[in-house]
């Protein structure tokens, strides 16, 4: 045996005799393709027929011959398994018979019962100590019937072996001292020759052996010892005690039998004497077979063995089916009884089952899982010792055999295990595990110990298995014509079918083999192909030169991406590799960037030619109200975005550069597509005289135009400019990326606006004249008509059109034109309302008018915001109309309001101040003013002081009418007078609460030549007076103290509206009496002088006391003064 092993461990690895894998890389394509491992040659499954007829005998022998009684699983009719038998050897019937009539004709075997007794349990204790020393006599009696259980027959099964059994045919077992459970596990062969009246005997005796009563009371432990020391007194000196025994019919026996039997008593004394276990096998010694006399039985098994499995895959196979290791129940009954006949170990099955299963997984077509048992099972049970030599270096070369057929078909797993197969990962994954079971097997180890570990093996295949595969897809796609560009197509080929492979590697085969071998298959794969690829790719491109034509172009355009795509595949680790051969790849392909970027706009161009020519100008749908030529050019651009998204230059400042020409092109065909969208629209409209149609065609060209405007817009993030500017930041000028791209987007955009726009504008042109036209019906329609008839022409033409628009136009562009037509509507209402200041009826008609314009453009939400209606000409239009429409008394109260707002906003008191105390008595429907002082007035006497008085007086007057003027006394030569006057006005408490209602104080300078200079004026709201607010007498009334003001110099709008009304003799004497107040308020420097040409001129009839001529006099000379204040 050590001169066995030495050989084994002397001799070269068995694998590398096997298979002789060597890891070799191609330079060159002119390179010899790299020799390929040879194949391995499965060993041949089949027999010759003289093997089979020998085998076939003796499994017919063997189902003959059969004993005991069938297994619950196996078969039990002996023709099934005879049938069974013939179709597994593919014999013919006629001479199937002859054979089965030779094997009958052979002489019988002898058969044997293998018995092993193996331990008892719960046993008497006979001797004085409470244990026994038991022993065991056991035979087989023969020609003797043993019913099973009658009353009868008790003493017939309880009879003792040494006087049933001829002693040379008993056998006994060691005794084992001192016990109640001992344990033999002794095994002895027991001959029979008919198993029908056969009969399994075991008696088991305490050895009684003989010792002194010294001894015997020295093991006395109780009660019991001593009562046995008295029976034993009784008995002979030397008589063993009997245990009990077993009997059992051969006949009801199965094969193979392994449980515990309780042994039985002769007498009812101690019916629970223990149990005894027992194994038994019904075997055969003498086989009358060519084959046993010749083979070992472990040859003869392992031969049956691979007969039977064999028969079962190609049954399978027949039915389309995969065997998945199950034995059909002939088959294992068949198996089962050779091998028990044969007395096969356990063991030496294993091994059977392992070198058959083998040898057949090299030839025929079964999961490779069904080797994991075997191997289990020899690992369980493996003792070098027990095979001899020749059985050893059989396994060992079962194990080496295995070992490179595996290989060999992990080197060519792309090809056998196939993934449009659905369980070739399984299926691979299963081989693995074989492989790493078989390597870490103790009997792999010590009967292969020169094979090198099986992670370097696997990755050795798998290199070379790479390499191989890219030469057999390189010849795959080895052109037909040889030609630059068909290399170009065929180099382009390959790299998919690589970027496929490394796909399903990343994806499928990297996880089992690093979940079984820790190998990354997937970076392993990757730095082979891609060193491969480089080099190929570096000579094409190296041959295409600098002359790229555009069929070049694109093929070039389709190999750079695919490059692209695969060094995307780089794996993590490969980083820590150093540089690899695809690194910087793009340099190869400069000189086509020119090609690319030419045939990217020619291509998209053709597009957007086709696309206008074949557009109707018809909306896409209801929702979609652009047509078909602005998808396709979205979809153009998008193309475009794609295409800058695919190149991804890695220079910064190349990529910056391209950028700049794709974005150049890009707004180039934007601006020809308005060209081409246009003319189009031009030629769809030469022949028809429906206008609306014309209309509708303009609108879907304004909303392409819009369409394309937003698609211009997204190019910043479909080409990711941000991204761009921090790479090209460390390259190009601070701010060059702005002013050269933004720029460009910004002109493009601005002139998209343009055509926009323009295109609107002539839309709103054509709605703007009915427009006109009916602000201008509006206006001269009859006075009887009501205000809201007199719109509604209006209103239903505006209803008609803008919905129509709405429906025919985006989002934007009706915002865009509703903008013009309010920006259009309100300059005709300004207009129409100028026209119309006298009348208050047609700026009534006006009013409404706007206000349900307002209504309409602003459309619930769904027209121009509030803030875009709301322009400054909409404000002050609507402030007009508002004056315009009001009556004559309205305008007075309006003029009284806005001169109590400007009352509250003064705070100077240049002109002087005057203060009140003011409240109204409800009981006595009175106002009580008292007039408290004046201060601060201007001088306006030559002497350089005044002689003030106040003037009382209701406003507005047609609120008052019955109320007159009330004036204070005058003070002479008092700048700061001391009043201290009251007066009451009997006044109902309705009025005065109204807006406008005020006390108007009129601060005067007395003058005798002339008229009274005006000082100031103050406005006292009567609705902020004590007492009106309710109904409780006021208490102490507080001062107001009010700031004294100037009519406005320039004129007041209220004045002048109501000055344009000619007929109402009310507004006219209203602003007489104002525009007189106005010339009142002079100033100190003029009034002196204007009292002297009174005088003057009074021979004229122009004398104080006539009002106009004084004012003539006033406007001579105006209110600045003349020579006479020099």
């Amino acid at each position: 045996m050590a001169t066995l092993l030495s050989h084994l461990q002397q001799r070269p690895p068995l694998l590398r005799q096997a298979i002789k894998i060597r890891r070799r890389r191609v330079r060159d394509l002119q390179d010899p393709l790299p020799q390929t491992a040879p194949e391995i040659q499965p060993p041949s499954h089949h027999f010759s027929p003289e093997q089979r007829a020998l085998l076939y005998e003796d499994a017919l022998y063997t189902v003959l011959h059969r004993l005991g009684q069938p297994e619950p699983s196996h078969v039990t009719e002996a023709s099934e398994l005879l049938r069974y038998l013939q179709e597994a050897f593919h014999v013919e019937p006629e001479e199937h018979q002859q054979a089965l009539q030779r094997v009958r004709e052979l002489e019988k075997p002898i058969f044997c019962l293998k018995a092993t007794v193996k331990q008892a349990k719960g046993i008497l204790g006979k001797d004085v100590s409470g244990f026994s020393d038991p022993y065991c006599l056991l035979g087989i009696e023969q020609g003797v019937s043993v019913p099973g259980g009658s009353p009868g027959s008790r003493h017939r099964q309880k009879a003792v072996v040494r006087h049933t059994i001829p002693e040379e045919q008993t056998h006994r077992t060691q005794v084992i001292t001192q016990t109640l459970n001992p344990v033999w596990d002794e095994t002895f062969i027991l001959e029979f020759e008919d198993i029908t009246n056969a009969s399994f005997h075991l008696d088991m005796w305490d050895l009684d052996t003989v010792e002194s009563v010294r001894q015997k009371l020295g093991e006395l432990t109780d009660l019991h010892g001593l009562r046995r020391i008295f029976k034993e007194a009784r008995k002979d000196k030397g008589q063993d005690d009997f245990l009990g025994n077993v009997v059992l019919r051969l006949q009801d026996l199965h094969c193979r039998e392994d449980q515990w039997y309780p042994l039985e008593p002769r007498t009812e004394t101690y019916p629970d004497r223990g149990q005894c276990h027992l194994q038994f096998q019904l075997i055969h010694k003498r086989r009358a077979t060519s084959a046993s006399r010749s083979q070992p039985s472990y040859t003869v098994h392992l031969h049956l063995l691979q007969q039977l499995v064999s028969h079962e895959v190609t049954q399978h196979q027949a039915g389309s089916t995969s065997w998945d290791g199950s034995l059909s129940p002939q088959a294992a009954t068949v198996l089962f009884l050779h091998a028990t006949q044969k007395d096969l170990s356990d063991f030496h099955q294993s091994m059977a089952q392992w070198l058959a299963y083998s040898r057949l997984y090299q030839s025929l077509e079964f999961p490779s899982s069904c080797l994991l048992h075997p191997i289990t099972s020899i690992e369980y049970q493996w003792i070098q010792g027990r095979l001899k030599a020749e059985q050893q270096e059989e396994l060992a070369a079962s194990f080496s055999s295995l070992l490179a057929y595996g290989l060999s078909l992990i080197r060519r797993f792309r090809s056998v295990f196939p993934l449009s197969v659905s369980d070739s990962p399984a299926r691979l994954q299963s081989l693995l595990r074989v492989l790493v079971q078989m390597c870490k097997m103790k009997a792999f180890g010590e009967l292969c110990p020169n094979t090198a570990p099986l992670p370097q093996l696997v990755t050795e295949a798998l290199q070379t298995g790479t390499t191989e595969w890219f030469h057999l897809k390189q010849q795959h796609h080895q052109p037909m014509m040889q030609g630059i560009l068909e290399a170009g197509k065929a180099l382009l080929g390959l790299v998919q079918d690589v970027i496929g492979d490394l796909h399903q590697c990343q994806r499928t085969w990297d996880k089992i083999f690093h979940n079984t071998l820790k190998i990354h298959l997937f970076s392993m794969a990757f730095r082979e192909l891609q060193w491969l690829v480089a080099k190929r790719v570096q000579d094409h491109t190296t041959a295409v030169g600098d002359a790229v034509s555009p069929e070049m172009g694109e093929s070039l355009f389709q190999l750079y991406i695919s490059l692209k795509e695969l060094c995307q595949l780089r794996p993590s680790s490969s980083e820590r590799d150093g540089v690899l051969a695809l690194d910087n790849f793009h340099r190869w392909f400069q000189p086509a960037i020119p090609s690319w970027l030419q045939k990217t706009y020619n291509v998209a161009l053709a597009r957007v030619q086709r696309a206008v020519q074949m557009d109707e100008l018809v909306p896409l749908g209801e929702l979609t109200k652009h047509s078909t030529s602005a998808v396709d050019l979205s979809t153009c651009f998008a193309q475009i975005s794609h295409t800058a998204r695919q190149l991804d230059w890695p220079d910064p400042e190349e990529a910056f550069m391209i950028t700049v020409k794709f974005v150049e092109d890009t707004c180039r065909l934007a601006l020809v597509y308005c060209s081409l969208i246009k003319a189009r629209a031009r030629e769809l409209s030469s022949g028809q005289k429906d206008q609306g149609q014309a209309a509708n065609m303009l609108c879907v060209v304004v909303n392409d135009m819009e369409q394309l405007r937003l698609v211009i817009g997204k190019l910043p993030t479909q080409l990711a400019w941000e991204a761009l500017e921090q790479r090209v930041g460390a390259v190009l000028e601070q701010g060059q990326l702005q002013n050269t791209l933004h720029a460009q987007l910004q002109s493009a955009l601005a002139g998209l606006g343009h055509e926009i726009r323009t295109g609107v504008r002539t839309l709103a042109e054509q709605l703007e004249v009915g427009i006109a036209k009916h602000i201008q019906k509006l206006v001269g329609v009859r006075e009887s008509v009501l205000p809201e008839d007199a719109i509604l022409p209006l209103m239903k033409f505006l209803e008609v059109e803008l919905c129509y628009m709405n429906t025919n136009l985006v989002q934007e562009n009706f915002s865009s034109l509703l903008t013009l037509l309010w920006t259009h509507t309100l300059t005709v209402l300004v207009e129409a309302a100028a026209s119309q200041r006298s009348s208050s009826l047609a700026s009534n008609r006006l009013k409404i008018a706007l206000q349900n314009l307002e209504i309409c453009f602003h459309a619930e939400g769904c027209g121009l915001p509030p803030e875009a209606l709301h322009t400054a000409t909409f404000q002050a239009l609507q402030r007009d109309l508002e004056l315009q429409a009001a009556s004559s008394r309205e305008l007075i109260r309006k003029y009284f309001c806005s001169r109590i707002q400007q009352q509250a906003e003064t705070t100077s008191e240049e002109l002087g101040a005057v203060t009140v105390k003011a409240c109204y008595r409800a009981s006595e429907q009175k106002l009580r003013v008292e007039l408290l002082s004046a201060s601060s007035l201007l001088p306006l006497d030559s002497n350089g002081s005044s002689d003030p008085f106040v003037q009382l007086t209701l406003e507005p007057r047609h609120e008052f009418p019955e109320l007159a003027a009330r004036e204070t006394q005058k003070h002479k030569k008092d700048l700061h007078p001391l009043f201290d006057e009251t007066f009451e006005f009997l006044v109902p408490a309705e009025p005065c609460r109204k807006a406008g209602a005020c006390l108007l104080l009129t601060v005067l300078d007395y003058d005798t030549l002339g008229a009274d200079d005006l000082e100031g004026e103050a406005f006292l709201p009567l609705c902020e007076v004590p007492g009106l607010s309710g109904s409780e007498e006021p208490g102490e009334v507080p001062q107001t103290r009010l700031p004294l003001t100037y009519p406005a110099p320039n004129g007041d709008p209220i004045l002048q509206l109501l000055e344009g009304r000619k007929g109402d003799r009310e507004a006219q004497f209203f602003v007489r009496l104002r525009r007189h107040r106005a010339k009142q308020g002079i100033g100190p420097s003029v009034s002196w002088p204007i009292c002297l040409l009174a005088f003057l001129f009074q021979p004229l009839g122009w004398g104080p006391g006539s009002l106009e001529p004084g004012l003539q006099v006033q406007s001579l000379l105006g209110k600045g003064g003349g020579p006479c204040q020099r």
